[in-house]
């Protein structure tokens, strides 16, 4: 990606609806230009998507957790993938260094809810066991990653 490029897609991050025409303005191109290069982005894979951002306590889910999990040897990262995502709670999960195989984080509606799913999923049959947090106030939440100025 180029300067330009990483303006636009920083631009896009902050606001995924906004216009082209506006977009264009901020760099410096018009918004044909804009869009060609955002068509050029997607078809490489640089964009994948677009998305809409949902706060989840407003959802009814405020309650945050995070689950390491410790997994039977050999279980295969597709089988974490696979159960977990029967889980609609479930907002990510992903393999990990460390002790743990994988980390899950979790929104429930309150403490009992989070303490259901979290007996639900040490009691799938790869778990060994689990390790949780209770998130208290989350303190940075980035949708994309910086990129350089």
């Amino acid at each position: 990606m180029d300067p330009l490029d990483e303006r636009i897609v920083r631009a896009l991050a902050e606001d995924a609806r906004r216009a082209y025409a506006d977009i264009g303005a901020e760099v410096g191109l018009s918004a044909p230009a804009v869009k060609r290069r955002v068509d050029r982005l997607r078809a490489r894979g640089a964009i994948t998507g677009f998305t809409v951002r949902i706060d989840p306590a407003v959802m009814g889910r405020g309650t945050e957790g995070l689950i390491e999990l410790y997994c039977r040897s050999r279980t295969a990262p597709a089988d974490i993938r696979r159960a977990l995502a029967r889980y609609p709670e479930v907002a990510s999960a992903s393999t990990v260094t460390g002790e743990a195989d994988a980390v899950v984080q979790v929104f429930a509606s309150d403490m009992r809810h989070f303490e259901r799913v979290l007996e639900r999923i040490a009691g799938e049959d790869f778990v060994e066991r689990t390790k949780s947090v209770l998130v208290l106030s989350p303190l940075l939440r980035r949708h994309a990653p910086d990129l350089p100025a």
